[in-house]
């Protein structure tokens, strides 16, 4: 097996690990979440029984939709411990409790760790692949920008068209009645958007990101063409510079989305 197939596996069987804990963590709570929920519910039905109905027939809709939820439960119950305790279970990790799942987690992610100290290539090779994984990342990056533009001009116009309807209900109806109920609406429309596209940010953040994947697009074209700044003779010395800057790009964006998430007052601080 190479290298690159080594890891590659290494990486799966840690997802896998991941997937089952979270399979086996919804096992367990239905496990023992159902039968709590089972006697709850018979007892809230007996202290309505008693409190409301003691003297009284229970209405018929109440007991069907009460009757109806026990019956679910007593079969979800049945069935969980039966997949549970069967011989011929259906679960993959059935009487595995979830420390042994996390202690095999942390273990293949200690083995993954020293077999990659161990199989290391080259970093003439690592910062090629580097490279090539950065447009993803440059996709990811404008996809995100995208999503925020889109959201900033969603924002921008329910701003437009609530501000637009106020004053045009509000010089519809005199007296305001019955025009007061949608003023009240239209006015909190656009007190929350205001306030939320200030806080959020989407614009500042749509360009951010936007300016971040064409900085590492524009380093990624001048590799290629060997223009400056990197037209060294050596292509190691090429490479080093290369994944230095696209890691300078992105500790700029994170540090810029920090600084996005702060309040006016902390930006300053921060700036």
């Amino acid at each position: 097996m190479s290298t690159t197939d080594a890891l590659i596996q290494y990486r799966r069987d840690i997802a896998d690990l991941k997937q089952r804990i979270k399979n086996r963590r919804l096992q367990v709570i239905g496990l023992y979440g159902t039968p709590i929920l089972l006697v709850s519910s018979v007892s809230v039905g007996v202290i309505g029984k008693v409190y409301f109905w003691l003297h009284s027939d229970v209405p018929s809709a109440i007991t069907n939709i009460f009757g109806g939820f026990l019956a679910f439960c007593v079969l979800a119950t049945v069935v969980q411990f039966f997949a549970e305790f069967s011989v011929d279970t259906p679960w993959e990790d059935a009487k595995t409790s979830l420390k042994s799942l996390r202690l095999d987690l942390e273990l293949a992610e200690e083995r993954r760790i020293l077999e990659a100290r161990r199989l290391t290539p080259p970093a003439i090779e690592r910062q090629s692949s580097y490279r090539e994984r950065l447009p993803g990342e440059i996709a990811r990056l404008r996809v995100e920008s995208a999503h925020y533009r889109r959201l900033h001009l969603f924002m921008q116009w329910l701003l437009f068209v609530g501000s637009a309807a106020v004053s045009g209900v509000t010089a519809w109806y005199d007296p305001p009645q019955p025009a007061k109920g949608i003023l009240i609406v239209l006015g909190s429309i656009v007190t929350v958007v205001t306030a939320a596209s200030g806080y959020f940010k989407p614009r500042e953040r749509a360009f951010n990101l936007q300016q971040t994947a064409d900085s590492m697009e524009q380093h990624i074209t001048a590799l290629e063409l060997g223009i400056a700044p990197y037209n060294y003779v050596d292509d190691e010395a090429n490479m080093e510079s290369f994944a230095t800057t696209v890691e300078r790009l992105r500790a700029e964006q994170r540090m810029r989305e920090q600084q996005l998430d702060q309040p006016q007052q902390g930006q300053r601080e921060v700036i």
